[in-house]
């Protein structure tokens, strides 16, 4: 960033506020109403901010989807003067835009000017099938380009849970996104881009059963740890709130703290691996049968072996002591398989499994 007056100025009017870890119920109620602000960008312009970077497409796990004939309706809409469903943006604390909603519309105009595909199925203008933009008119070229699209846009001093809620209830695609893959695209930063590289780690995916993963379910385990082992001991549902709040305060770390993030999330998970392997994060029927990955499970031996962060010669004693079954006969006793089983992420349940999952290791360890 240059050192100037300008960004001396603009690191005043524009500060990187942080979010306070607090439970949205303790918000003032006029607080948790949503900011906007209504633009009408022209076609021209709205490409125009896209290429500069000044509006940012989130990435998702979907990405671009319609296909030629939708992308082709869409430009005929300019063209005749139809009206064009509202675009949703999203205010950063830098002052960028981000989509939230709009994004097959805003891919199809720029795919079409870029001349990435010719314009099929038309029903008002046929005699422009067949037709790149380059092919077109300049007459309907700059009809297209003065197009106004109107775009809500939801202010940065909305609170992000407020945000994230809005989210979701534009989320009305034929197969929604789920609650990572929306939060994915509304915090996206290095923190995103690290649990995106540590979830293709194959012994993780092979011990949470996600090899086949496609709706980030691997991604948001391990952002669970994240920020558990951050602050277990003060967590409050909704669980989506906790996880949130914690994308929002870290959405942009730096190297050296991603580094320790990762750093102790795989080395614990291969001490998990080195006593309990295929068993770890899964319960079984009585016949040891029929495993099934639990995410509740996953969190408290995660947190546990990553808090005790035991040495050689402790896995040594674990496995020495046939920890294997004894771990498959304490989660399956009472209570423990109700913090597990049921109201997974109330406080209680939360804060239970991992004070008992750890009173238990630590007893073997003591003997």
């Amino acid at each position: 960033m240059g050192n100037n007056k300008s960004t001396t100025l603009a690191d005043k009017l524009f500060p990187d506020n942080r979010v306070e870890d607090i439970d949205i119920l303790n918000i003032p109620p006029a607080e948790r109403r949503l900011r906007t602000e209504t633009y009408d960008f022209t076609v021209s312009t709205l490409v125009e901010y896209l290429k500069q970077g000044h509006i940012s497409i989130p990435k998702f796990q979907r990405g671009y989807v319609w296909n030629k004939t939708q992308a082709s309706r869409l430009i005929e809409s300019l063209i005749i003067n139809c009206p064009i469903p509202v675009i949703y943006l999203s205010q950063n604390n830098d002052e960028t835009l981000s989509v939230i909603d709009g994004n097959q519309r805003v891919n199809s105009i720029m795919h079409f000017l870029d001349n990435q595909y010719d314009l099929k199925g038309l029903s008002a203008y046929p005699e422009l099938e067949g037709l790149f933009y380059s092919d077109l008119d300049p007459r309907f070229r700059r009809h297209i380009l003065n197009r106004t699209l109107r775009c809500i846009c939801i202010l940065k001093d909305t609170h992000p849970q407020i945000k994230f809620d809005v989210f979701e209830r534009l989320n009305t695609g034929s197969v929604k996104l789920s609650a990572h893959e929306l939060r994915h695209g509304l915090y996206m930063g290095t923190l995103m881009k690290k649990i995106e590289e540590i979830s293709l780690n194959p012994v993780f995916k092979k011990l949470t059963m996600t090899e086949n993963d496609k709706r980030m379910k691997a991604d948001e385990l391990i952002l669970r740890f994240f920020a558990f082992s951050t602050a277990w001991r003060d967590y409050n549902k909704p669980l989506a709130d906790f996880l949130n709040k914690f994308c929002e305060r870290n959405k942009n770390l730096d190297a050296s703290a991603l580094l320790a993030l990762e750093s102790n999330f795989l080395s614990t998970l291969n001490t998990i691996n080195e006593v309990l392997g295929n068993k770890s994060f899964r319960t079984f029927d009585q016949a040891h049968r029929s495993p099934k990955f639990n995410a509740a499970l996953f969190d408290a031996q995660m947190i546990v072996f990553a808090e005790l962060n035991l040495q050689d010669a402790q896995i040594e004693k674990l496995n020495q002591e046939n920890f294997s079954e004894l771990n498959y006969a304490f989660i399956a006793s009472e209570p423990f398989v109700k913090y597990i089983s049921s109201g997974t992420t109330d406080k209680n349940s939360v804060t239970g499994r991992i004070i008992a999952y750890k009173d238990f290791v630590s007893t073997i360890l003591q003997k």
